[in-house]
């Protein structure tokens, strides 16, 4: 009894470990992001004049085109899961459009406490919400983030041939991104691990069926696929082409018409406001909750190049256009939060 008592206390002493473990390495998920972006943020604003921008926010600002701005917000975010539905209409899976929009709505506010939990979350709640796989919904939501990237890569070539002076600038100005880039393009390491990679998938599905572990790779794999080529096989391409361009365009127009907010901003045009869009876009893909601090990197560096050289007033510019939004997304995770808790009290009342 001593030895089996002994064995129990060992096992117990294993598992506390293992959630301290997990637990802290949930913090630092959290913890470093934010100290990075909080870094970055300080970075920037440590050395402008709070008085002056103070004073643009209180006295210098059109707040319709900002409260346009977070109206659009809000119909990218509707677009969004429009897009969605379709896709899952696609697998065979029609969900009702209140628990799509949920599941959007709650994602961006996910994503300001950890960065990309908010797709993981909003897979999780389908899935218990309307009895889906998981890995399912995972795909489409992989399928759907790949064009995302894909509309962003479209938007670069766009800008690099509409504005070519403008990412040459910004790249001299910056020259450490520059080198970054070309240490990332011409080092042998992601090829590698790319046909490491791609061999391991080959080797995996060619193992036989003894290997449980490897069965359910092989399912969460091919239910990563079924939802990608779901994009490409669906009847109604067109209508999810056309989501597409609508959903970008309403993220391009929050931008725009916060240019029009500032007197010192309002003379720039629509590709320099796409410049700055595309510019944000890639300071967003750096996984820091909501792009705090990147973003504004990356937005007053460009609104440099267009000849805003007050540094104030480009600080204002990217304070309150992130700003906006993010009230807006907040707003939205608080009404998804009542709404989900009123889905769960309507359902115990059924029941």
């Amino acid at each position: 009894d001593l030895v089996r008592s002994r064995g129990l206390g060992d096992v117990y002493k294993r598992q506390v470990q293992e959630k301290l473990k997990k637990i802290v390495r949930n913090i630092l998920k959290f913890l470093i992001p934010l100290c990075c972006g909080i870094a970055i943020f300080w970075a920037l604003y440590s050395r402008l004049d709070m008085e002056q921008i103070a004073r643009i926010l209180q006295s210098e600002i059109k707040y319709g085109w900002i409260i346009l701005s977070m109206i659009v917000g809000v119909v990218s975010h509707i677009v969004r899961a429009m897009r969605w539905q379709l896709q899952l209409r696609a697998l065979g899976n029609p969900v009702s459009f209140r628990t799509l929009t949920n599941a959007i709505f709650g994602t961006y506010a996910m994503n300001l406490l950890f960065p990309r939990l908010g797709e993981v979350w909003r897979c999780g709640y389908v899935a218990r919400r309307e009895d889906m796989s998981f890995t399912l919904l995972l795909g489409s939501v992989v399928s759907d983030r790949l064009m995302d990237t894909v509309s962003v890569i479209c938007l670069i070539i766009a800008v690099f041939f509409l504005q070519m002076h403008v990412l040459l600038d910004f790249l001299k100005q910056y020259p450490m991104i520059e080198e970054t880039i070309f240490s990332i393009v011409s080092s042998p390491y992601p090829y590698v691990f790319i046909l490491l990679f791609v061999g391991a998938m080959i080797w995996l599905f060619k193992q036989k069926k003894e290997y449980r572990w490897i069965e359910k790779v092989k399912g969460m794999l091919r239910n990563l696929w079924y939802g990608f080529r779901t994009v490409l096989t669906m009847k109604q391409k067109t209508r999810f082409i056309i989501y597409t361009v609508l959903l970008w365009t309403c993220y391009y127009l929050q931008l725009y018409f916060c240019i029009f907010a500032f007197s010192d901003t309002a003379h720039l045009g629509a590709l320099a406001a796409l410049s700055l869009f595309v510019m944000g876009s890639i300071g967003m893909g750096i996984p820091v909750q909501g792009g705090f601090g990147p973003w504004h990197l990356a937005v007053m560096a460009t609104l440099a190049i267009y000849g805003i050289t007050d540094k104030n007033v480009a600080g204002s510019f990217a304070l309150v256009a992130h700003g906006s939004q993010m009230v807006v997304i907040v707003l939205l995770g608080i009404y998804t939060f009542f709404s989900i808790l009123f889905e769960k009290k309507k359902t115990q009342v059924d029941k």
